[in-house]
């Protein structure tokens, strides 16, 4: 199901530059009970990304009245928004006059097995690396080629992410989510200054961490500082949270801290609804 500039279509004009180049950006959404979760979070990060890209915002209100509108009917979904620069311009140049182009996109909830949330899943290190581009690091613009690249490197059903390092060796997040270590009771997190992507689940756990009164740091690490972790999990706003329980060789204990975290996630999320 589509909604495109407000009407219930799905082909795009093949000279949007959302097409042509990749010029946009995008939010990935939980829809549970009819509502997208943690909306004003999601318009929040993509205002960040239009002030960027220098794309004008969309009307916040109407975007949350058509992602409402496309969600109503579903017990639970995923709700892509994507906004790119629209149509116009020669070349890399952008157009005079930058008329936007929205689009929501609902599919169904992927079936992720419980066990994936309990147990804990097995992950493994790309080869593939991170560019560093401090002026694109953060937000979730279109461009995603490493990110592809790095996930056709493996296709065992039995591992589920790839944990991804920048050129500097320094392992930043995985394919589609970002990366969190526990390491004598504090919880540590690669910042995301220089590549990444800022997720709005991960904004949660670095408050509820703070809520919480669980030491957080923001720090470089490296491949041995993950291996040598009391806990690790990852996330993204459709997975949540979840723990790895083995990466490479490596093996892991859900911990107690993980559970925590994923408790009070599972508690802001029904708050939401």
């Amino acid at each position: 199901m589509f909604l495109l500039n407000g009407e219930h279509r799905h082909c795009v004009d093949v000279s949007d530059r959302g097409f042509q180049y990749g010029d946009g950006l995008f939010e990935t959404i939980e829809v549970l009970q009819g509502k997208p979760l943690f909306f004003d979070r999601h318009l929040k990060r993509l205002a960040e990304g239009c002030r960027r890209l220098l794309i004008p915002m969309p009307d916040s209100a109407l975007l949350d009245a058509e992602a409402r509108q496309l969600s109503q009917s579903s017990e639970r979904a995923v709700l892509k928004l994507t906004v790119t620069r629209g149509s116009g311009g020669r070349g890399y140049r952008q157009p005079d006059h930058i008329i936007p182009t929205r689009l929501f996109s609902l599919y169904p909830y992927p079936d992720y097995p419980q066990q994936l949330q309990t147990d804990g899943i097995a992950a493994r290190f790309c080869e593939q690396r991170l560019s560093l581009n401090p002026s694109l690091a953060g937000i979730k613009h279109m461009n995603r080629l490493e990110q592809i690249l790095a996930r056709a490197e493996w296709q065992d059903a039995a591992i589920q992410e790839g944990l991804m390092l920048d050129t500097q060796d320094h392992v930043v997040e995985g394919t589609m989510s970002n990366l969190f270590l526990v390491k004598s009771d504090s919880l540590y997190t690669p910042p995301l200054g220089q590549c990444g992507v800022e997720g709005i689940v991960r904004e949660l756990i670095m408050e509820f961490a703070q809520r919480i009164k669980l030491p957080l740091f923001e720090q470089a690490i490296d491949q041995a500082a993950v291996l040598q972790a009391d806990e690790l999990f990852v996330s993204n706003s459709i997975i949540g949270i979840w723990p790895i329980k083995r990466l490479e060789a490596q093996v892991f204990d859900v911990g107690v801290i993980t559970r925590c975290l994923q408790d009070l996630l599972n508690t802001a999320r029904m708050a939401e609804v």
